[in-house]
């Protein structure tokens, strides 16, 4: 997993929770890199599995509502640091639809060795969209989260549905219908 995903997770954690709290999920977590991350760097996924569980254990919120609230935080980052890549869409189902064959494509340009999840595009319309997604991380809360920031950033709203295709996360549903 890239580094910027566990740099920018810190960030948060510290201005929602504070410095405390980042030293306390860090010290409790198991990790080969003891917690020191640079953006370009890549880390172990079962880092920020244990972060996240150290997080949710130490809130009292859930791992998907945590991944919400991290998602929101990441699309902010995404939007200073592409604003190009983002420039180019003019609606948030025809942004969200071409995951993976154009935002994906330039992510991989930038982070060649990055695992990112896919979105299969199985029916779209100009507003309704459904995607599978499918990653051996089960973070489509994290997805869920890009995809409310996506209409937002485009003044929009949405009903977005998800179901699990597969229970343990790895494979779901999305099922957006824009208001």
């Amino acid at each position: 997993m890239k580094g910027i995903v566990f740099t920018e997770f810190l960030e948060l954690v510290e201005d929602k929770f504070g410095l405390e709290v980042v030293d306390k999920i860090i010290n409790a977590s198991e990790l080969e890199s003891e917690g020191v991350y640079t953006s370009v760097g890549t880390y172990k996924f079962s880092e920020m599995l244990q972060l996240l569980q150290h997080l949710s254990a130490h809130t009292d919120i859930s791992i998907d509502n945590l991944l919400l609230v991290y998602a929101e935080h990441f699309f902010s980052v995404l939007k200073s640091s592409y604003p190009g890549l983002i420039a180019t869409y003019k609606d948030p189902i025809e942004m969200i639809s071409s995951i993976e064959n154009h935002i994906h494509v330039e992510v991989r340009k930038i982070y060649p060795d990055a695992e990112l999840p896919t979105f299969e595009v199985i029916e779209k319309t100009e507003n309704t969209l459904v995607m599978i997604y499918k990653s051996s991380r089960a973070m489509h809360h994290f997805g869920l989260g890009l995809m409310n920031k996506t209409f937002e950033h485009f003044n929009s709203t949405a009903v977005i549905d998800l179901e699990k295709i597969k229970e343990d996360g790895t494979e779901v549903k999305f099922i957006i219908h824009k208001n």
